[in-house]
């Protein structure tokens, strides 16, 4: 049912975007779904509290995965940003009949809620937030569509941007909104907010969507309490403002891969380093670099990805 991904909507005095924001495309990453909760209710006070306060455009909270969700884990069964393949979702909506597993029907549903909201508001621009945890500690960073508009949205994030991770990512809500053509300009944006169950993470959310906001336009840059700030600027300190992917280190279940303890988002590693093992054995650092997502939970695709800095 689409009414169980619904979060909320915040509809604005004045015209502009539509900002969509969606939280637990993977279910044990409860922080986005609350920060977009959160949000809703400070969107909801800022009118009281300050009279002058305009908001442009509109705003809708999504929930990605709700069966997940609900039991915390990170897909039922396959990897929902893994499957937004243009082609094979044309197929599922031309026939309705055929078996879908849990993430392809919840794919079909944030999609329709999507389109009419489109079709309904007829934004000037939509852009999309895709709010995600992960299972290690350290920074924060996101990462933008292929297209220059989305990479410099991503820089009014106080966080790193990482470039080229959407093109190695496939399947993802980002490849997919950038391969179909729309009556409308969009933009693309993946937030990692921290660790998973870190309660610091909900604020980082909150900072995130703040920041889209006033990046768009749909709020003045003194608008929305802006304490969460805060939180995302502490994180970020002494983190490179912008890298490059540079190595993925694909898995498969049957490598029973294993990272190596107390490896954290954005650590310095060195060409040959061992930073994890499998069924061949160790695994060595193809790369100086940093390491970005390593994996330490039982479901993914992705043991670890190695960024390179760039000198802005």
């Amino acid at each position: 049912m689409v009414s169980r991904h619904f979060l909320g909507r915040y509809l604005g005095q004045e015209k502009g975007p539509l900002m969509v924001a969606i939280g637990a495309m993977h279910g044990n990453e409860p922080a986005g779904v609350k920060g977009i909760e959160l949000i809703l209710k400070m969107l909801e006070v800022e009118p009281i509290t300050r009279p002058e306060f305009v908001f442009r455009g509109r705003f809708i909270g999504i929930l990605g995965n709700p069966v997940a969700y609900q039991r915390r884990l990170r897909f039922i069964d396959m990897d929902m940003n893994r499957h937004w393949q243009a082609e094979r979702i044309r197929q599922q909506i031309q026939q309705p009949e055929q078996p879908k597993s849990v993430e392809e029907r919840a794919i079909l549903n944030v999609l329709r809620l999507i389109h009419e909201e489109i079709k309904n508001y007829r934004p000037t621009e939509v852009v999309l937030l895709d709010l995600h945890t992960t299972s290690s500690t350290g920074g924060i960073f996101s990462i933008a569509g292929d297209d220059p508009s989305s990479q410099e949205l991503a820089v009014e994030l106080p966080a790193p941007v990482i470039l080229g991770l959407a093109d190695e990512l496939k399947g993802t809500l980002l490849q997919y909104f950038k391969s179909i053509k729309l009556d409308v300009p969009v933009r693309t944006i993946s937030f990692e907010a921290g660790h998973h169950t870190d309660p610091l993470s909900v604020n980082r959310c909150i900072a995130a969507l703040t920041c889209c906001m006033r990046a768009i336009g749909c709020v003045g840059q003194n608008d929305v309490e802006s304490q969460h700030m805060r939180v995302l600027l502490d994180q970020a300190d002494g983190l490179p403002k912008l890298t490059r992917l540079v190595y993925r280190h694909s898995i498969q279940p049957e490598d029973h891969f294993v990272m190596q303890p107390n490896y954290s988002n954005f650590k310095i590693i060195r060409q040959g380093e061992i930073i994890a093992h499998d069924s061949k054995g160790a695994v060595p650092s193809p790369f100086d670099g940093r390491i970005l997502l390593p994996l330490y939970q039982k479901q993914g695709d992705d043991g670890f990805f190695i960024v390179q800095d760039i000198q802005v």
